[in-house]
């Protein structure tokens, strides 16, 4: 196994969103970008694999309108190399547009045996980008592992599926969607970030890979994101003075009648 390659999403902290009562929009001023947390578990599995697979390179790749700041980050999570892709025209990506440009990348580095993504990102939450950007490089997608172990080019992957755990042996090259159990993201330390500084990051283009703007255009347009609206019935049981035990009966009379018990 010659190369690794991990694919992560540079999005804003969810934790510091705050939500306008009034409009419901959000206020994303005080919230600052960071890779996303599902990657993490990605990134951790590429370490994993490289250790088992011996001479490996591992590579994080990346794409957005924003994402040479997340380079020294990736770097200290365990890449050897951190390729990024930065452009406007990147900025409402979609799945599509995402996989699209992710594909043309992985195969602008050319020996690439293995690439690992999370299921999803915190953002968009679409599933989508592992299963297209197989599609797009034409290669066997395995998706939901929780497991993996590799000998030679053969990986034998664990499936954690609603009925029960599935184990699939693929050969590479493959594109592996990982579930967040796959393994603990550890915090980089003080020496993983140190180090970081002295590994190379390299910035791609979209002429680079062959793409333009009008080719990564998303086909899904967002016209505005809202917060949901919440709303409660705040039924006071004891309203009209009844006793602990009459007002017992009132909310399990409420219960049945709404389905809930």
């Amino acid at each position: 196994m010659k190369k690794i390659a991990v694919c992560y999403k540079w999005v804003l902290n969810d934790a510091d969103i705050r939500v306008n009562e009034k409009s419901r929009d959000l206020d994303v001023e005080k919230s600052k970008p960071q890779i996303n947390e599902y990657d993490r578990n990605g990134l951790a599995t590429g370490v994993m694999l490289k250790e088992s697979a011996g001479a490996a390179e591992l590579v994080g790749v990346t794409c957005g309108a924003d994402t040479e700041p997340s380079a020294k980050d990736a770097l200290s999570r365990g890449p050897d190399v951190v390729y990024y892709l930065s452009d406007p025209a990147l900025a409402q990506a979609d799945s599509t547009a995402s996989s699209k440009v992710l594909a043309a990348m992985i195969r602008s580095l050319g020996d690439v045996d293995v690439v690992i993504c999370s299921e999803c990102s915190s953002d968009e939450y679409a599933q989508q980008v592992g299963p297209r950007l197989a599609a797009l490089l034409g290669w066997p997608s395995v998706s939901y592992v929780s497991a993996v172990s590799v000998n030679g080019d053969t990986l034998t992957l664990d499936r954690k599926l609603e009925e029960g755990t599935e184990t699939v042996t693929v050969k590479a090259p493959v594109v592996i969607v990982v579930s967040p159990d796959v393994c603990d993201a550890p915090i980089p330390g003080v020496k993983q970030i140190l180090s970081a500084k002295k590994k190379p990051s390299h910035a791609l283009t979209l002429a680079g890979i062959g793409l333009s703007a009008e080719t990564v255009k998303p086909l899904a347009a967002v016209q505005s994101v809202k917060a949901p609206l919440t709303s409660r019935k705040a039924v006071n049981l004891m309203a009209d003075g009844e006793s602990v035990a009459e007002a017992v009966a009132k909310l399990v009379k409420q219960l049945s009648t709404e389905g809930v018990l």
